[in-house]
């Protein structure tokens, strides 16, 4: 665990208003070690709030307001420089993939990191006002791993497993949870940005296990299943949001917490993010909770930004998701190509989204935010009129794939879909690049300047791209 049970404070943004800029933070503490002091702010002090204990761990909060132009806060005698300007120019950075499958604990730390810490850089060079994190900011595959019950997840699972048993695995899955968080929040590179940077965070599968809800039913609805996604749930609200179940009407679409989706008013700009997890099945990607959500949104700003785990606009994955069915040995591939929204399994709900993506671009421009991939791209759908854009930036620490799998996958992108009449789909390369996909670490930056929008990608061997105007 980071810096011996010891991380903190990390900033999570709960909203602003002519009051300022609404946070959360949270530090974690070793139990028995006390709590953090009060946080200091130009309206007074603040203390803090016993919010979990979980696996020898306390998660204290502090819940405060900066004022507008406000310099930051301060806990325990240090100073924390916070962005508190929303209206005007403002940047937002965007990551996803903070993680590997297999060894990620005992991965070289600055090598690991090394695009966090240029993010690091970014941020001292000019200061981010939000953290979007798309999905998979920790890889908890291996955290089933050293369990009786769940250590050949998900090839076999317990038939009736005993309530202690289970109980059992849930602090087993519980330390294991906590340990990655603590890894990532404490990491070098990183711990400076999470606590002058807040953030908002959407998960996919890998926060809770790989392919999770593309998994067979007979996997996921067992016992075993069940215990794996509570303790994911309540770690993502813990260490991601900085809440427990008593926070989620007031944070989230679905005051029932079915659906963890969430949506947040800035001047000038509507961010939200349908949960694309926590209601899925083999069979669907969301329930009613989720689409009653998406469907009740109505844009309040100048640009919308939707932040899809999963790609939205993407190549014809249903062709390759037959071709590989057709195949013995690639069938073991299944589960992520029913991860997609493009997979034939979710082509319906596919169209679902785009069109409520379409309805929204009738108020403003929309841009969607993605990552899962592992690859840099971005995709246009549809007639300059109604153009939406979707950003791609996957791997903030996740090494890429080689650089033939981008290649070929941009082969195949070169098909075209257009799964809604008049709006075809097309996988464009970044600007200055040559092919459609690139294999590289990198994470994104959106810049606000004079009203308009712009997009670079920070690409790890190739550098910044030339700017990508958003409007």
């Amino acid at each position: 665990m980071g810096k011996d049970g010891f991380a903190g404070p990390v900033l999570h943004f709960r909203g602003c208003d002519a009051d300022g800029l609404r946070l959360a933070a949270i530090t974690v503490r070793p139990d028995g070690a006390g709590a953090p002091g009060a946080v200091g702010t130009r309206g007074g002090t603040v203390p803090p709030v016993l919010l979990a204990r979980v696996a020898g761990l306390s998660v204290w909060r502090h819940d405060f307001t900066l004022a507008l132009g406000e310099a930051g806060y301060q806990l325990n005698g240090h100073a924390y420089p916070v962005a508190t300007r929303l209206d005007g120019d403002i940047r937002i950075a965007f990551v996803s993939c903070n993680g590997e499958e297999n060894g990620d604990l005992d991965r070289d730390g600055a090598e690991r990191n090394r695009m966090w810490a240029r993010l690091q850089a970014d941020h001292a060079r000019a200061p981010f006002a939000l953290l979007l994190q798309g999905g998979d900011q920790i890889y908890a595959d291996e955290a089933t791993r050293g369990h009786p019950l769940s250590g050949d997840w998900p090839k076999h699972v317990p038939a009736n497993p005993s309530a202690g048993d289970l109980e059992d695995l849930a602090r087993h899955l519980e330390r294991r949870f906590a340990e990655r968080y603590m890894m990532v929040l404490a990491a070098e590179g990183c711990a400076d940005l999470f606590a002058t940077v807040p953030s908002l965070s959407v998960w996919d599968d890998h926060d809770i296990c790989d392919g999770w809800g593309s998994l067979p039913e007979s996997r996921t609805d067992s016992a075993v299943g069940q215990v794996l996604f509570t303790v994911a749930r309540r770690m993502y609200l813990l260490f991601q949001h900085g809440a427990t179940d008593a926070d989620v009407p007031a944070l989230f679409l679905d005051p029932a917490g079915g659906n963890l989706g969430w949506w947040r008013d800035l001047p000038g700009v509507t961010l939200f993010a349908p949960d694309l997890r926590s209601e899925r099945h083999r069979d669907r990607i969301m329930g009613p909770g989720g689409w009653n959500a998406v469907e009740a949104m109505q844009p309040a700003g100048d640009h919308v930004f939707m932040v899809s785990s999963v790609p939205l606009l993407g190549p014809r994955l249903s062709l390759l998701e037959s071709l590989m069915m057709a195949i013995p040995r690639m069938q073991h591939y299944e589960d992520d190509l029913r991860d997609q929204w493009q997979s034939h399994a979710h082509r319906d709900e596919w169209r679902r989204m785009l069109g409520q993506v379409l309805r929204m671009r009738q108020a403003a421009p929309v841009t969607v935010l993605s990552g899962e991939i592992h690859l840099a791209t971005r995709a246009e759908m549809g007639p300059r009129e109604t153009l939406i854009h979707q950003l791609v930036a996957s791997g903030i620490s996740h090494r890429a794939p080689p650089r033939a799998y981008a290649r070929v996958l941009g082969l195949f992108a070169g098909l075209g879909e257009a799964p809604l009449p008049g709006h075809a789909i097309r996988i464009k390369p970044l600007p200055g690049q040559q092919h459609r996909y690139v294999a590289e670490r990198n994470y994104l930056t959106l810049d606000r300047r004079d009203g308009r929008w712009q997009a670079v990608w920070h690409l790890e061997e190739s550098g910044l791209t030339p700017p990508l105007a958003l409007d």
